[in-house]
């Protein structure tokens, strides 16, 4: 299976670029993995709604930019399913058996996601209702990924 992480924004810190590393080693005896990343938009602390709303659109267009024909698209959102570790990879299986070769997990800028992204995802996955940084969702996400694909290997992982 590919997967695709598409993002908003760099990786800053080393330590996040680093787990990164670590769980896309990890995951290339399951799955091709490739990240991309957008720009993130340049904003103030506050903001008004008219602010936000743009914000969220430009790095909204960037990103339904990037994605490709084909590919099933999960939109990382605090108001999607949450999903056990188990549900999680087995819907990830389901897919495989499917026939979709390529899925393309969206993390949004610290505003979230647009709503035309919102609308292009075939579904839309939350891992908690509380709001975590994008970069550390990355490495959160990535890590569910490797023990949704052990799982699925019938391997063991440390619970």
């Amino acid at each position: 299976m590919k997967i695709r992480i598409l993002c908003v924004g760099r990786l800053k810190e080393a330590f996040f670029r680093d787990a990164v590393q670590e769980y896309g080693k990890r995951l290339t005896r399951y799955a091709k993995v490739e990240i991309i990343e957008v720009p993130d938009e340049k904003a103030p602390e506050s903001l008004s709604d008219a602010l936000r709303e743009s914000v969220m659109k430009r790095e909204g267009e960037r990103l339904l930019a990037k994605l490709q024909e084909g590919e099933y698209v999960i939109a990382l959102a605090i108001d999607g399913t949450p999903l056990s570790s188990e549900d999680f990879s087995a819907a990830l299986g389901r897919l495989m058996n499917q026939g979709k070769s390529a899925v393309t997990f969206v993390i949004g800028g610290s505003l979230g996601l647009s709503e035309a992204v919102l609308c292009r995802a075939d579904y839309r996955l939350s891992f908690s209702r509380m709001t975590f940084p994008h970069q550390l969702m990355r490495v959160i996400l990535l890590e569910q990924i490797y023990r949704a694909e052990k799982i699925l290997s019938g391997e063991p992982y440390h619970k």
